[in-house]
């Protein structure tokens, strides 16, 4: 793609997102967001063939912004929970800015056969970028922990994650304090669960845990 291309493109995720805060998602149309962008109809469906594209551009941006604010964390932190409180973190500070459009936008991704789903095939490449970044959480950890579940932790962690997007989402509280207090309180727990892992008394529920998550994945 050339450089102008890009910049094209960027233009048009940029005005999507902006109208999409200001008008809300189902009153946003393609021609708005083209004549916002100063390009044409035909332009804008040359790069983005519906609304759905657009909000998979800004899953992409989100995704690569988390990834770099996440280097300094794993720079900095050993630990299981220090890494993982981390990510959790800076994911919320990241997506403040979009936090009223999450709000307005989220039933569309609640929908199990909507593209915008985190689960929809359309949404893999998202998903999969965000398991991988918590498998670095996982690998970069000192802490120890059972082998089996150290393999399946990364999607765990990531469907933890998704539990922490749904409550961030209906959060209204100032600066979300009430989604960095889940964070605060759900790491220490994890980090116990998963700390304990390796014993005896406990491997039986790891196991327990693991069988179901592959017979959700089947």
């Amino acid at each position: 793609m050339t450089i102008v291309a890009e910049k094209t493109r960027e233009l048009i995720v940029e005005t999507a997102l902006r109208l999409f805060r200001e008008r809300g998602y189902e009153a946003t149309t393609m021609r708005a967001i083209a004549a916002e962008a100063g390009v044409s109809v035909g332009n804008a469906y040359y790069y983005f063939t519906s609304k759905e594209q657009l909000v998979q551009a800004y899953y992409d941006r989100a995704q690569a912004s988390h990834e770099a604010a996440c280097h300094e964390v794993f720079a900095a932190e050993r630990s299981f929970a220090g890494r993982l409180g981390g990510v959790l973190r800076e994911w919320v500070r990241i997506s403040e800015p979009y936090h009223e459009f999450a709000v307005k936008f989220f039933k569309h991704a609640a929908e199990p056969s909507n593209p915008l789903s985190p689960f929809s095939a359309e949404s893999a490449p998202a998903r999969e970028s965000a398991i991988a970044l918590y498998r670095e959480v996982v690998d970069g950890s000192a802490g120890r922990m059972d082998d089996e579940l150290r393999e399946e932790l990364p999607e765990l962690l990531w469907m933890l994650w998704m539990g922490v997007v749904l409550f961030w989402v209906h959060d209204a509280s100032p600066g979300c304090a009430r989604t960095h207090r889940l964070i605060d309180r759900v790491v220490p727990l994890v980090d116990r669960l998963v700390a304990l892992s390796h014993l005896p008394g406990i491997k039986g529920v790891a196991r327990e845990v693991i069988e179901v998550v592959h017979e959700l994945r089947a």
